[in-house]
């Protein structure tokens, strides 16, 4: 006699009890499908993914990777011993058409529609920020964009060699923390709207002239007032936006506002650094002449306490 087989989906295998049983054959539809692949996940990725917070990127001379909002992994393509089926969940194709009969007690059929011939894994991987510290270096922020600011065409032009932070995610391969990690790490600066490292000799400028409104105001470099500092450096020439960077970059904020004025620290042994970085950028010299040179650079401070730097 003739059966008729009820047509069940994936569920239905998953919720198979013991002892009972169910038809598997092939789906009408049943073909290569290259369009779906199987992706093995850790358990603490699923909510990133069920809640479309990942990403694919990568350019096309690239591998891809896999990013969540905070890692990137790679993504590994791995053969399968076994054969897995593929079975649609109920509604999800058109239904099959006259299923062959079975014997046995079978309560229903399940159609594959594929049959998988291994699965994608994800293994975590370092961002590739190589990458952006290349993009940024190419197109420093320096002196020449300033005057630049007076000749729109020139602007413009420019504007071909700058990246946004959309540009950076479509061209690094990084989760979004990460690329944040490394702009950070690069003391990178975002500029109308553009994503820029800072020449190191505006910076040295930069810092030079705050160090030396710090004397002439009788400013605190443990209590430097963000107001005052930036409006005496654009009153210099420096943008607003390079002068309140400048602090980011070699001061750290100090709990608690005067007003609405942050007030910030100047880091010592970043400035002592900075100084010099600066002195052997000009080549080698004896280590007399370059802790001279250095010493009477850095702006008041205990030197003993840095004098490891030139080691």
């Amino acid at each position: 006699m003739e059966k008729s087989l009820r047509i069940k989906g994936a569920e239905s295998v998953l919720n198979l009890e013991p002892n009972s049983s169910i038809a598997i054959g092939y789906h009408a539809l049943f073909g290569s499908h290259d369009d779906l692949m199987l992706l093995e996940i850790d358990e603490k990725l699923l909510p990133d993914i069920l809640h479309e917070r990942v990403a694919l990127r990568g350019q096309p001379d690239e591998d891809s990777v896999l990013c969540t909002p905070s890692k990137t992994y790679a993504i590994k393509f791995v053969g399968n011993s076994n054969s897995p089926f593929l079975i649609p969940p109920s509604g999800q194709f058109p239904l099959c058409e006259n299923p062959q009969d079975f014997d046995g007690e079978v309560h229903g059929f399940a159609p594959v529609i594929k049959v998988a011939p291994g699965n994608m894994e994800l293994v975590e991987v370092a961002p590739k920020l190589d990458k952006l510290k290349l993009l940024l270096s190419k197109n420093p922020y320096g002196y020449e964009d300033v005057l630049e600011m007076d000749f729109m065409e020139d602007v413009e032009k420019n504007k071909a060699r700058l990246y946004s932070w959309d540009d950076l995610v479509g061209r690094v391969q990084a989760s979004d923390e990460e690329l944040r990690n490394g702009l950070w790490a690069l003391s990178a600066v975002e500029i109308d709207g553009f994503w820029r490292i800072v020449d190191e000799k505006y910076m040295d400028m930069i810092l030079r002239m705050l160090l030396h409104n710090s004397v002439l105001n009788d400013w605190s470099l443990d209590a430097l007032q963000e107001d005052d500092v930036v409006s005496v450096l654009v009153s210099d020439g420096f943008p607003e936006k390079l002068a309140s960077h400048c602090l980011h970059v070699y001061g750290s904020k100090v709990d608690g506002d005067v007003g609405r004025s942050c007030v910030w620290r100047l880091d010592e042994s970043r400035v002592c650094v900075h100084f010099a970085r600066q002195i052997l950028s000009t080549g080698k010299q004896k280590m007399e002449t370059f802790m001279a040179e250095w010493l009477q650079r850095i702006p008041g401070w205990d030197a003993d306490k840095f004098r490891h730097v030139g080691r």
